[in-house]
Formats: structure tokens, sequence, C-alpha cells
């Protein structure tokens, strides 16, 4: 089964420039792409529909014109690229939350139509980014470029998220052809350096195995928070991938403090390693 590429658009900057990921994010995994718009019922933001109490409303003709633009725009810079258009009656983040389940990969921008200035990642980010059920790849910030020829970045903790991020991580470093860089964030004062060495050869032992030839740099950063590290490490970078908990998360959080922290303010975008659900 060929899983799509999914990209949420409603029309705004952020959301065109996250297509414009998603594009080549297909053309690399060699996937069709599918630009979806979910738009909402009049009488509520993502409220459940029951087409026997208010009927379903119609699909927005602006909106559809604004995808089949967005799609011919794509499919002339990307030859090649395999595009379809859908609208979606239902809470564009609901919407894209339930695409996820059929994906490869689900990518929003950094915030959409009607965000409020402060918000540095949308509501519909936010929701998609803990919910979904395939890796997420969270678009920032909005007015850079597409970054060609950055490292991917990405974090270990020792935990089962962080394992499953090194594999995308490394899958994604070797699409790209570039560098991965496995970084692990020490405190200043901590001295056991013998376990600390011995998780980041391990990480990086994985990523060589599973992709021969791959370029694998390890680096310890000294921080007495991971969060700013990894924030200020993701300046240099293409890319940086995040488990969705690592260690000393709690269990009802759906993505831990460093996750959050990197998916609002990391100076590249950003790929949320959700495992992918049931049935694949």
């Amino acid at each position: 089964m060929n899983r799509p590429v999914v990209a949420g658009v409603d029309g705004s900057p952020p959301s065109l420039v996250a297509a414009e990921h998603a594009a080549r994010a297909a053309v690399l995994r060699s996937c069709p792409l599918h630009l979806v718009h979910g738009y909402l019922h009049p009488l509520g933001y993502g409220i459940p529909i029951n087409p026997y109490e208010m009927g379903i409303p119609a699909p927005n003709e602006d909106a559809r014109k604004m995808l089949e633009q967005t799609a011919a725009d794509l499919a002339g810079r990307w030859p090649g690229l395999d595009v379809a258009v859908r609208q979606v009656a239902g809470g564009p983040g609901a919407t894209l939350v339930e695409e996820s389940r059929r994906a490869e990969l689900v990518v929003v921008g950094s915030r959409g139509h009607g965000g409020f200035a402060g918000l540095l990642l949308g509501s519909v980010g936010t929701q998609v980014a803990a919910h979904a059920h395939c890796p997420v790849l969270v678009v920032r910030p909005a007015e850079e470029t597409i970054p060609v020829d950055g490292p991917v970045l990405v974090g270990v903790d020792g935990s089962e998220a962080a394992e499953l991020a090194v594999g995308y991580a490394a899958d994604e470093a070797a699409r790209r052809e570039v560098e991965l860089v496995v970084a692990h964030v020490s405190r200043p004062d901590e001295e056991n350096a013998a376990a600390t060495g011995e998780l980041l050869d391990t990480a990086a032992s994985a990523a060589r195995g599973s992709h021969p030839g791959l370029t694998v740099t390890v680096r310890l950063l000294r921080a007495d928070k991971p969060e700013p590290a990894l924030i200020e490490a993701s300046g240099g970078a293409g890319l940086v991938v995040v488990g969705t908990r690592g260690r000393g998360g709690f269990a009802g959080m759906l993505l831990g403090s460093v996750s959050q922290a990197l998916v609002q303010h990391a100076h590249c975008p950003v790929l949320v390693a959700h495992p992918y659900g049931e049935g694949r």
C-alpha cells in the first residue's frame, strides 16, 4: 500500500509553505501527496457533525479553487509528483488526525488562518502533533526557505521514544543524503561519562547499521536543561527529530516537555516521531 503524505492547507502562507515541504517529502518517499482542507460547520469549531440534526455543510468553492491552484503549482515545481485534493466536513485538526491513520506522514504549518500572533504553533498544529497516528512534520519557522543541506539532528536519552526517533532520523538523513547528528544533553556537573558515551555510541551504531554509508556524528551538549540546548543546536540543522515522550515524562502527557519545546521554538522543521498506528 502506497500511503500518501498528507498536508493540511487553508490558504494561509504557513500552510502553503508546509505544502511545499510536503511535496518534497512525497517526492523523496515516492509517495502521492494529498492536500486536505477540513472545513468547519457554521455552528461551531470542530464539533461532531450529526447529518440528521444539522445537515452536512457544502464544500467551500473558494477553498476548492485554492486547493486546486496549490496542487497545480506544486505539480509544476515537482515533476512526477502525484497530487490529489480533498475537502472534508469537520474541524481541520480532527480531520488531519483521522487522515493520519492512513498516511505515511502528515505535514502542518506553524500557524494557519485565525492563529493568534503570540501563538508560536496554532491549535491545529498542536492537536495533530500530539494525537497523530503517524509521524508529523511541523514546518517552522514559516518565513524560512526549505533547508536542503543541513544535517538531521536527533536527541537521545535512552527511552523507547528516542530509539524510535533515531530510526526515523536515520531514514530522513539517508533520504536527504545529509549527515545525522545524534545528541545527548548532560548537566555540567554530571560525571557518568561512560554511560553517556555508551548511550551515544549505541544510538549511532544503530543508525549506521540500518543505513550503511550514512555519516553519523555524536555530540554531547552540556546544559542544565535539555530544552534550550537542543533548541540552540537546531539552528544549524535542516531538521530536528523528536520522540513523543522521553524519560521522566508523565504517562498522561502525549508530548514530553522537550518535544513540546522544540515543536514550539526550534529554528528548523521538526519531525515528531509517532509510531504508525495498528493495522499497518
